[in-house]
């Protein structure tokens, strides 16, 4: 599929969103693999706009593609260094919601649905690529 260059703004998430499920839709992913690798590229993409970029101008750089095991989303973005998966920890669900700590749980939720995710920094450039396995989301016979 060809890329997308969009700027690092809420607004672009729709259009990010048609991106994933016109690549889904082409790969033939059951809806429940489809919308894990939507809820991950939002919650990324988003986490971008509001905590890489901060409110100001920005771009994303969004390409997907498929091979015969996988389905992936890269994400790319000039924003300071940060990488999803580092130093990621569970959430806290053995203690009450007022004690718990604030941020994180939409991180944590997009990175357990995927398959498989990697992150690098290189050159001023933020590079996350999301996977979705397709061989183990097969749609059981009727």
């Amino acid at each position: 599929m060809n890329a997308l260059r969009l700027s690092a703004a809420l607004t672009s998430l729709e259009d990010i969103a048609a991106y994933v499920g016109e690549l889904t839709e082409r790969a033939g992913l059951p809806t429940e693999a489809a919308y894990r690798l939507r809820l991950a590229t939002d919650e990324l993409a988003t986490n971008v706009v509001m905590h890489g970029y901060r409110g100001s101008e920005g771009e994303l750089r969004i390409t997907g593609g498929m091979d015969e095991d996988t389905v992936w989303i890269r994400l790319e973005d000039d924003a300071p260094r940060f990488d999803p998966g580092a130093k990621r920890l569970p959430p806290r669900t053995d203690l009450p919601l007022s004690e718990r700590p604030i941020g994180g749980l939409g991180i944590h939720l997009a990175l357990t649905a995927l398959d498989d995710f990697r992150h690098h920094y290189t050159d001023g450039h933020n590079s996350s690529t999301l996977v979705i396995r397709r061989r183990d989301h097969e749609e059981p016979p009727k």
